[in-house]
């Protein structure tokens, strides 16, 4: 697996893990699934994303679109 796909599934991890946070727990869980999403759309305009940085650091082989 490739950091592009390693950031897309940790994504997705956290938005589902908040969803169901926020209805089990607190609607406030819905926080992390705004942050995950204003950090993607930042991620996408200036190719720097945090978790790709992390990933590659710890040896995933990197993609086309983090380099």
């Amino acid at each position: 697996m490739c950091v592009d796909r390693s950031v897309m599934l940790f994504a997705s991890f956290v938005i589902l893990t908040s969803l169901i946070l926020s209805y089990f727990v607190s609607p406030y869980w819905l926080l992390l699934t705004a942050f995950a999403g204003l950090n993607m759309m930042q991620a996408s305009v200036t190719r720097v994303c945090p978790a790709a940085t992390i990933f590659k650091k710890i040896g995933i082989k990197p993609g086309t679109i983090f380099k």
